[in-house]
């Protein structure tokens, strides 16, 4: 099994990561902090890895995205499953009022990854197989006022990672988009984190693992927030304004 993780230090794949060493995978991890990726690449090899590879590299800059991941599949020597794991929660508040931090949020979380999601497509449907997860979130559900820009990312990836999907049926290879609810992460740092509806990112990455496999082009994780987002979308708009959330 050979895996690419683009965004390799988020908590998510940090955990992804470790499950895929557990099988003796070989891994190329990608991600802006040289040294991070090195310690990361250390504590994988001792955790069972067959390879670990590193690439540093801004995956949100507007480079020939096509070009770097045939540039990555050959320093890994092929590729079997790509995790795209990276994003930026940004601040809502601000990005309201400041063009310039909102197009940075939709740039990281939908244009750079759908760039990526695109070209890692077209190399798996050449192969005939293979996996494309990518991390989404519910909160691409429904607009909400706490998050709607980042939202709105979150949910045009959704709609191209199915899409994806589609263009896969009956072709070998799989897309899935995972998408979970608040996860104790650094990006969440800050938060009230409190309650039973946060998750690990263990437990996300679990999930994320387990349908790299599997397929399916949605999964929500836990899955039990596919329920909730159910009734927050179907909530009336007058009940739903009333809402803080």
């Amino acid at each position: 099994m050979r895996v690419i993780i683009l965004g390799a230090t988020s908590a998510i794949a940090v955990c992804t990561a470790r499950l895929y060493a557990k099988e003796g995978a070989s891994l190329l991890l990608v991600g802006r902090d040289e040294n991070r990726l090195s310690q990361m690449a250390a504590d994988l090899k001792v955790r069972g890895a067959e390879r670990v590879e590193i690439a540093v590299h801004d995956l949100a800059a507007e480079t020939d995205v096509g070009a770097h991941l045939s540039g990555f599949i050959t320093q890994l020597g092929g590729v079997d499953h790509v995790l795209i794991a990276y994003g930026i929660l940004g601040d809502q508040h601000a990005a309201e009022r400041d063009l310039v931090a909102a197009a940075e949020i939709l740039k990281v979380n939908f244009n750079s990854a759908a760039a990526w999601s695109l070209a890692t497509a077209s190399v798996l449907e050449r192969q005939g197989r293979g996996s494309l997860v990518v991390i989404g979130s519910v909160a691409g559900d429904r607009g909400r006022r706490a998050n709607f820009i980042y939202g709105a990312a979150k949910a045009g990836l959704e709609t191209l990672v199915e899409g994806i999907a589609h263009r896969f049926a009956d072709k070998g290879p799989r897309a899935v988009l995972i998408k979970p609810g608040p996860t104790i992460t650094p990006m969440t740092e800050g938060m009230n984190r409190k309650g039973l509806l946060w998750a690990t990112p263990e437990k996300i990455a679990a999930i994320t693992h387990a349908r790299a496999y599997r397929g399916g082009s949605i999964a929500y994780a836990p899955g039990f927030w596919r329920y909730i987002m159910l009734i927050i979308r179907t909530l009336p708009g007058v009940i739903f304004n009333r809402m803080d959330i």
